[in-house]
């Protein structure tokens, strides 16, 4: 049997193993999902240890369903949720608190106190003072948790995102690493010097001690022991650069969009670094033999996770593919519009007060419109980033999409209506794991080169633009509404 790569994809509300074979071939996955934890209005926290569980046990039912040994498995890549915090003790691996998520907004006080030196951060970082990102979230542990701030300083803790922490927990401790593209979303990382700023470290008072040692996308992360033999763990990413990898979009101007539980569309920019003046991120997008590659992202904050709360919470349906048909369901004269800011609004207007809101509705209301009003929602936050990106002078006429709702052929056409671009689906839409499996093929020397790469790459569908929209309008007066600034 030829050699296999496994990509540990460890999203925001599973855990996947994801094998790939020595080509790039999709073999096959399983899944877990875990638990999320609400414990405030506006917090968002999981367990680590449920999640390193649960990558253990969707590890292990790989290996049996594939009939697989650690001979047979060239090298792991990991990806991930990104800017989600962990802190844990040295010795034992045990966390000393729940990982604060990436959507968690308890720090927007402390992110507001701040906004002095928005400047100084988005020069170094690329970032937007937002609670989003990693510092405040660490800042807040180190507070809230007893004793943690003293630890921290006589070196008893270490911080991580979350491919740190399953590094560290899979090197059995040996190995404390992350790489360039998490690195760049904590705003602690200066993308410029490509290194940890301790002018940022004192800003949010975070001992260095801390952090962990930041490599290349394609390197040697350590190896694990966990499957039986030694397999090396040789690419890392998080989940929207890994995307972006997995698109094939290694030349300037090309762009993805990727729909999981939340969306986002980046753009590469090359070894230029673009300063938003819409309120887009710059950041790194990977980094490969010391060569850095920066990227313009913007971030949706609710995308999949507004069909999950439909499906969960309001028990709309039962699986979240039966939104296409009652999508399609819906009467064509229905003016709902969904502003789905469960956790606030990101890009372009990151109002982390901003909250949900249902407009339209009558008595004629039903699931069906709901539903399509939520998925064009989606499709509306689109058209923002891509405005965005416009009016910071990053152009181009087509869209690569990936991700689980993409599998929604109504939805794609509607963002292709919406847009008026090209939008085209790759025959692998988890395009995140793809990524970290090329990257970990990198690394073994399976994949020559970027360029080989795209000989991997095929289209299953494209949508052309079939007529046009006016909803934006009534999308953009809708958000005026929710906005707290």
């Amino acid at each position: 049997m030829s050699k296999r790569i496994i990509s540990i994809d460890q999203g925001t509300t599973s855990s996947r193993a994801v094998v790939f074979s020595d080509k790039g071939e999709l073999i096959g996955f399983e899944q877990l999902e875990f638990k999320q934890f609400f414990p405030n209005d506006g917090w968002v926290e999981h367990d680590p240890e449920e999640i390193w569980l649960s990558v253990v046990e969707v590890l292990n039912l790989s290996i049996k369903r594939f009939n697989l040994s650690s001979s047979d498995i060239a090298s792991i890549g990991i990806t991930n949720q990104r800017e989600t915090v962990v802190i844990w003790d040295k010795k034992t691996g045990k966390p000393i608190y729940n990982a604060i998520v990436w959507q968690d907004r308890r720090t927007s006080d402390f992110c507001d106190s701040l906004k002095d030196s928005e400047d100084l951060i988005q020069q170094k970082t690329g970032l937007t003072m937002d609670p989003y990102f990693s510092a405040s979230k660490v800042n807040w542990i180190l507070d809230q948790v007893n004793g943690a701030r003293q630890r921290a300083e006589n070196g008893e803790l270490l911080f991580g995102t979350i491919d740190s922490f399953l590094i560290w927990k899979l090197t059995k401790g040996r190995d404390h690493k992350t790489d360039v593209s998490n690195a760049s979303r904590t705003m602690l990382y200066n993308i410029e010097t490509n290194k940890w700023d301790e002018e940022l470290l004192s800003l949010f008072n975070i001992p260095s001690n801390l952090l962990p040692t930041v490599c290349d996308n394609a390197y040697d992360f350590g190896y694990t022991e966990l499957l039986g033999g030694k397999v090396s763990i040789g690419g890392v990413a998080g989940d929207q650069q890994s995307a972006l990898i997995g698109q094939c979009c290694f030349e300037v101007g090309e762009v993805k969009s990727t729909y999981g539980t939340g969306c986002f569309m980046m753009i590469n920019t090359g070894n230029e670094i673009i300063k938003s003046s819409n309120k887009l991120l710059s950041t790194i997008a990977y980094r490969l033999e010391g060569k850095t590659t920066y990227a313009l992202e913007g971030s949706i904050f609710v995308a999949g996770s507004a069909i999950q709360w439909l499906r969960d919470g309001l028990n709309f349906f039962e699986n979240a593919s039966e939104s296409e048909d009652l999508a399609l369901q819906a009467k064509d004269n229905s003016r709902i519009v969904v502003v789905p800011a469960l956790t606030g609004l990101g890009a372009p207007y990151w109002d982390a007060d901003a909250r949900g809101a249902i407009f339209g509705l009558t008595r004629d209301t039903g699931i069906p419109e709901i539903t399509k009003a939520v998925l064009e929602s989606v499709v509306y936050q689109t058209k923002d980033l891509l405005e965005a990106m416009k009016n910071d002078n990053a152009s181009f006429n087509s869209l690569k999409i990936d991700g689980g709702m993409v599998a929604n052929n109504w939805f794609s056409q509607e963002l292709s209506n919406v847009l008026q671009v090209k939008v085209s689906r790759p025959k692998i839409i988890e395009t995140t794991s793809l990524g970290a499996a090329y990257l970990a093929g990198l690394h073994a020397g399976l994949f020559d080169t970027l360029s080989s790469l795209k000989e991997n790459w095929s289209i299953d569908k494209e949508f052309e633009p079939q007529k046009s929209s006016n909803g934006y309008l009534e999308w953009k007066e809708a958000v005026s509404k929710v906005l707290t600034d």
